[in-house]
């Protein structure tokens, strides 16, 4: 259907916030959504279908046209860039990315090494700091990294900060803030700019109204 909008969504805490957001902007979706195990979840009373992915696949699947909108975390976007248009901060799923370690770390004259799934972002991130690091990439457990040796710090997604208190490590630096924002296909914009158009404006007033509540 050329009228329908396809979005790609991670699942976890940023699809359901996301969820919750497009609910509030008056499109109707079925209350299975939120339960659902399905990778393709259908919203045909809003004209939606949902493909349910990584969080680090979703600006793919946006890229490539499978889907013409997706939610994607500021961190994902940062580490790897992507042909699409981000158009909206949708304000959910806050968090930061810092760098942590073991509470006795100190600073030596051989270059340290930091773990993270950021490569991008943590390379040069200490470059502008001017100290010479090796990186080490890891898809998960990032904490694991400096208790076993491997890494003298790491880089990575802060949220409360409760995983890191409960393997023993420390925030030390703060790089940036993350939100998810709202991400968009060019050629999809181009051939459904109305559609589109309309859901960016329905979600910023959302947005506006809750940050002004």
């Amino acid at each position: 259907m050329r009228d329908q909008i396809t979005i790609a969504m991670p699942k976890g805490r940023i699809f359901e916030e996301a969820a919750d957001l497009l609910r509030k902007a008056g499109f109707n979706l079925p209350e299975e959504f939120d339960d659902s195990r399905k990778l393709i979840v259908d919203a045909p009373e809003a004209g939606i279908k949902f493909f349910l992915a990584k969080p680090m696949d979703v600006p793919t699947y946006v890229e490539h046209g499978v889907a013409d909108i997706g939610v994607a975390g500021k961190d994902v976007m940062l580490e790897d860039e992507r042909d699409v248009y981000e158009v909206l901060d949708l304000k959910i799923s806050e968090c930061y990315l810092a760098v942590a370690g073991l509470p006795d770390y100190e600073p030596t004259d051989i270059a340290p090494k930091v773990a993270s799934k950021y490569p991008k972002v943590a390379t040069e991130y200490f470059k502008q700091q001017g100290e010479q690091v090796e990186i080490i990439q890891l898809n998960g457990s990032i904490e694991l990294a400096p208790l076993v040796g491997l890494a003298d710090r790491i880089v990575d997604i802060v949220s409360t900060g409760g995983t890191l208190r409960e393997n023993g490590l420390v925030e030390m630096e703060e790089i940036v803030s993350i939100t998810s924002r709202l991400i968009v296909n060019p050629v999809s914009y181009r051939l459904k700019d109305a559609r589109i158009d309309d859901m960016i404006e329905r979600l910023a007033a959302v947005i506006e109204e809750e940050g002004t509540a």
